[in-house]
Protein backbone atom coordinates (compact mmCIF):
# COMPACT_ATOMS: atom_id res chain seq x y z
CA UNK A 1 0.00 0.00 0.00
CA UNK A 2 1.22 3.64 -1.00
CA UNK A 3 2.36 5.77 1.90
CA UNK A 4 1.47 9.48 1.48
CA UNK A 5 4.52 11.70 1.72
CA UNK A 6 5.15 15.16 1.10
CA UNK A 7 7.74 17.01 -1.39
CA UNK A 8 9.73 17.67 1.57
CA UNK A 9 9.48 14.04 3.19
CA UNK A 10 10.74 12.59 -0.04
CA UNK A 11 13.12 14.88 -0.71
CA UNK A 12 14.92 14.05 2.66
CA UNK A 13 14.59 10.63 1.87
CA UNK A 14 16.58 10.52 -1.16
CA UNK A 15 19.13 12.82 -0.06
CA UNK A 16 19.45 10.25 3.07
CA UNK A 17 19.80 7.59 0.68
CA UNK A 18 22.36 9.19 -1.70
CA UNK A 19 24.68 9.95 1.67
CA UNK A 20 24.03 6.31 3.26
CA UNK A 21 25.19 4.65 -0.47
CA UNK A 22 28.11 7.38 -1.21
CA UNK A 23 29.99 8.64 2.18
CA UNK A 24 28.41 6.03 4.67
CA UNK A 25 29.30 3.14 2.24
CA UNK A 26 32.62 4.84 1.56
CA UNK A 27 33.62 5.36 5.79
CA UNK A 28 32.23 1.53 6.24
CA UNK A 29 34.53 0.40 4.02
CA UNK A 30 37.65 2.32 4.89
CA UNK A 31 37.08 1.10 8.61
CA UNK A 32 36.77 -2.56 7.31
CA UNK A 33 39.98 -1.81 5.57
CA UNK A 34 42.00 -0.67 8.07
CA UNK A 35 40.56 -3.47 10.65
CA UNK A 36 41.75 -6.06 8.05
CA UNK A 37 45.18 -4.46 8.06
CA UNK A 38 45.73 -5.17 11.71
CA UNK A 39 45.90 -8.90 10.84
CA UNK A 40 43.42 -12.05 12.48
CA UNK A 41 39.77 -11.34 11.70
CA UNK A 42 38.67 -13.58 14.42
CA UNK A 43 39.61 -11.64 17.06
CA UNK A 44 39.15 -8.19 15.28
CA UNK A 45 36.60 -6.36 17.64
CA UNK A 46 37.13 -3.25 14.84
CA UNK A 47 36.80 -5.44 12.15
CA UNK A 48 33.02 -7.57 13.96
CA UNK A 49 32.20 -3.21 14.36
CA UNK A 50 32.68 -2.26 10.93
CA UNK A 51 31.15 -5.49 9.17
CA UNK A 52 27.89 -4.81 11.97
CA UNK A 53 27.80 -1.75 10.63
CA UNK A 54 27.83 -2.47 7.14
CA UNK A 55 24.94 -4.78 7.34
CA UNK A 56 23.20 -2.07 9.46
CA UNK A 57 24.03 0.55 6.74
CA UNK A 58 22.90 -1.76 3.84
CA UNK A 59 19.33 -2.63 6.00
CA UNK A 60 18.17 1.42 5.91
CA UNK A 61 19.08 1.73 1.82
CA UNK A 62 16.83 -1.24 1.34
CA UNK A 63 14.14 0.61 3.51
CA UNK A 64 14.33 3.60 2.22
CA UNK A 65 14.61 2.68 -1.60
CA UNK A 66 11.23 0.72 -0.93
CA UNK A 67 9.59 3.60 1.00
CA UNK A 68 10.65 5.63 -2.55
CA UNK A 69 9.30 3.14 -4.11
CA UNK A 70 6.22 3.16 -2.31
CA UNK A 71 5.29 6.82 -1.23
CA UNK A 72 3.39 8.77 -3.36
CA UNK A 73 4.01 12.42 -2.96
CA UNK A 74 1.29 14.74 -1.96
CA UNK A 75 1.64 18.42 -3.09
CA UNK A 76 0.45 21.12 -1.12
CA UNK A 77 -2.29 23.47 -2.96
CA UNK A 78 -2.06 26.11 -0.93
CA UNK A 79 -5.06 27.92 -2.66
CA UNK A 80 -7.53 24.78 -1.36
CA UNK A 81 -8.12 27.02 1.83
CA UNK A 82 -8.83 23.50 3.78
CA UNK A 83 -6.29 21.35 6.16
CA UNK A 84 -4.42 18.66 4.19
CA UNK A 85 -0.70 17.23 3.65
CA UNK A 86 2.21 19.71 3.74
CA UNK A 87 -0.24 22.04 5.89
CA UNK A 88 1.16 24.24 8.59
CA UNK A 89 -1.93 24.26 11.24
CA UNK A 90 -1.70 27.00 14.11
CA UNK A 91 -4.28 26.07 16.57
CA UNK A 92 -5.60 27.08 20.03
CA UNK A 93 -5.55 24.45 22.66
CA UNK A 94 -6.32 25.28 26.09
CA UNK A 95 -5.50 29.08 25.61
CA UNK A 96 -2.29 28.76 24.35
CA UNK A 97 -1.64 28.56 20.08
CA UNK A 98 0.84 26.34 18.66
CA UNK A 99 1.80 25.12 15.48
CA UNK A 100 1.44 21.38 13.98
CA UNK A 101 3.15 20.42 10.44
CA UNK A 102 1.11 17.55 9.24
CA UNK A 103 3.39 15.34 7.23
CA UNK A 104 3.11 11.41 6.28
CA UNK A 105 3.41 8.66 8.28
CA UNK A 106 6.97 7.96 7.48
CA UNK A 107 7.80 11.64 8.45
CA UNK A 108 5.93 12.43 11.76
CA UNK A 109 7.88 13.58 14.29
CA UNK A 110 5.67 14.95 17.61
CA UNK A 111 8.99 16.33 19.16
CA UNK A 112 8.96 18.91 16.85
CA UNK A 113 4.97 18.71 15.90
CA UNK A 114 5.43 17.06 13.04
CA UNK A 115 2.23 15.10 13.14
CA UNK A 116 1.11 12.16 10.33
CA UNK A 117 -2.21 12.55 8.52
CA UNK A 118 -3.03 9.06 10.12
CA UNK A 119 -2.45 9.80 13.81
CA UNK A 120 -5.81 10.80 15.68
CA UNK A 121 -5.33 14.82 15.84
CA UNK A 122 -3.90 14.35 11.88
CA UNK A 123 -7.05 12.68 11.36
CA UNK A 124 -9.36 15.15 12.94
CA UNK A 125 -7.69 17.98 11.53
CA UNK A 126 -7.60 16.84 7.32
CA UNK A 127 -10.09 18.83 5.77
CA UNK A 128 -10.45 21.06 8.29
CA UNK A 129 -10.76 25.38 7.83
CA UNK A 130 -10.25 28.10 9.41
CA UNK A 131 -12.35 28.97 12.10
CA UNK A 132 -13.16 25.39 12.50
CA UNK A 133 -12.80 22.98 15.79
CA UNK A 134 -11.25 19.81 15.90
CA UNK A 135 -12.33 17.62 18.19
CA UNK A 136 -9.84 14.59 18.89
CA UNK A 137 -10.79 11.51 21.36
CA UNK A 138 -7.69 10.54 23.23
CA UNK A 139 -7.49 7.80 26.25
CA UNK A 140 -7.38 11.04 28.57
CA UNK A 141 -10.55 12.62 26.91
CA UNK A 142 -12.01 14.34 24.27
CA UNK A 143 -9.86 17.22 23.34
CA UNK A 144 -10.75 20.37 21.04
CA UNK A 145 -8.76 22.13 19.01
CA UNK A 146 -10.11 25.91 17.85
CA UNK A 147 -7.99 26.45 13.96
CA UNK A 148 -6.68 29.79 13.79
CA UNK A 149 -4.13 29.91 10.81
CA UNK A 150 -3.29 27.52 7.83
CA UNK A 151 -0.31 27.88 5.60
Amino acid sequence: MAKLITEEGFKKIKEELENRKTAVRQEIANSIKEAKEQGDLSENAEYSEAKSQQSENEARIAELEFMLKEATVVSYDGTAGVIQMGSKVTVRFNGNEMQFHIVGSNEADPDVLKISNESPIGKAFMGKKKGDKAEVVTPGGKMEYHIVEIK
